[in-house]
């Protein structure tokens, strides 16, 4: 693939480093810097500002508020927004259910909702994974069941991710159990989280962090109008919010911001040590984790390729989702191995880092990064594990 940029390209990737590098608050770059987790405020503060700058929507088409970026547009936005260690944006709304809106709701719900997406107004969070139910999501047992112009309903969703600080939540459900496969009889609702019969449950990760949720539903009223699309048709506009979001979680750009970051690292005596650079085992393994990395990089590039021309992401955010977080956790074990024993586990709230920020080998504190290591096991688990993914390559790709 051919990603030598012309002076526009160069234009426009010159515009969005000096934004990311000069133009973010100063507060929300220095937690960064830190390490410091963000709370909804900064947040949102963070994508205000980037829709501010008319950037929100950079994979929205444009009849929505879209950018009408082409794929190396995208591509260097994400790169130039991982060099400058910018936080993430929350893709719940604008990479997940802003999509299936625009794509399958009807012209009432995009002029409902979209905007507030689009602005980070309304915070979303994702009803999918059950306690019976995660990688076979077909099997899921919420029930949402007519009632005049409502439906009730009644279940448990897990592993929701930031529910806590949700106003909305977009749920798949099923609506009927008298069909021939599982996957018919499940449809796609969007619930107002402050509904009476809505509860929330933390669930505290190993790392001690309140990340995730269990959210509860006791009779909950829906009014009909909150269904995206046709009932039972949820399966088919799920599988293009799961091929979205399974794009999105490969995180090639965040991946290579920390492997250059881990090959500077290495270059440096820290503390009168021996640099790492000297240790030929392990530049060998960030070297060939590097090679990997810049593989997958061109498959995303042909991705985006595709979403540019119209297209959904297709069995490539398999491909994407199964490499790309094999190698956020081959990069999570390298920079332990970096760490040494610095990466030692702590209770955080005992711990007083008494070091420079320059001095660490590592993000934050150095012994977060055995957290990290503890907590991103879960990459190969969540938007599907990798065992379906490749199910799905074997099948969809590969033909078997």
């Amino acid at each position: 693939m051919h990603i030598t940029f012309s002076d526009e390209e160069l234009a426009f990737r010159d515009e969005v480093r000096s934004f990311f590098r000069e133009e973010l608050p100063e507060d929300i770059v220095e937690k960064q810097q830190q390490g410091v987790h963000l709370g909804r405020e900064d947040q949102v503060r963070f994508q205000k500002a980037i829709f501010d700058r008319g950037w929100a929507g950079y994979n929205w088409p444009v009849e929505y508020g879209g950018t009408g970026w082409t794929a190396v547009q995208k591509y260097i936005f994400a790169t130039e927004m991982a060099d400058a260690n910018a936080p993430v944006i929350i893709p719940f709304g604008l990479g997940m259910v802003g999509p299936v809106i625009y794509t399958f709701g009807n012209q009432a719900q995009k002029k409902r909702f979209l905007p507030d997406i689009l602005e980070s107004n309304v915070w979303w969070c994702q009803g999918y994974s059950e306690p019976g139910s995660g990688s076979d999501l077909a099997s899921l047992k919420t029930r949402a069941e007519l009632a005049g112009d409502h439906y009730i309903v009644n279940g448990t969703k897990t592993w929701t991710t930031l529910g806590q600080h949700a106003d909305w939540i977009f749920c798949l459900v099923r609506t009927s159990t008298d069909v021939a496969r599982r996957q018919e009889g499940i449809s796609f609702l969007l619930i107002d989280m402050k509904t009476p019969g809505v509860t929330v449950t933390p669930i505290i990760t190993i790392e001690g962090d309140h990340e995730i949720n269990e959210v509860h539903f006791k009779d909950v009223a829906v009014p009909i109008e909150n269904l995206v699309g046709e009932e039972g048709k949820g399966w088919t506009y799920g599988k293009v919010l799961l091929q979205h979001e399974r794009a999105g979680t490969a995180g090639v750009a965040g991946t290579n911001y920390r492997l250059k970051k881990l090959r500077a690292q290495a270059a440096r005596s820290v503390r009168g040590a021996t640099p790492l650079v000297n240790d030929r085992n392990f530049m060998r393994r960030l070297a060939a984790t590097e090679i990997e990395l810049k593989a997958l990089e061109f498959t995303e590039l042909r991705t985006l390729a595709a979403v540019a021309s119209g297209k959904a992401p297709g069995p490539e955010s398999s491909i994407l989702k199964l490499k790309g977080t094999e190698l956020q956790q081959a990069v999570d074990e390298l920079y332990v191995e970096a760490a040494g024993y610095y990466a030692l586990p702590y209770v955080p709230d005992q711990y007083v880092l008494d070091f420079p920020i320059e001095d660490r080998v590592g993000e934050g504190a150095e012994t977060k990064t055995s957290l990290r290591y503890f907590n991103f096991r879960k990459a190969s688990i969540y938007g599907g594990s990798n065992e379906i993914q490749k199910n799905i390559v074997a099948k969809h790709v590969l033909g078997l």
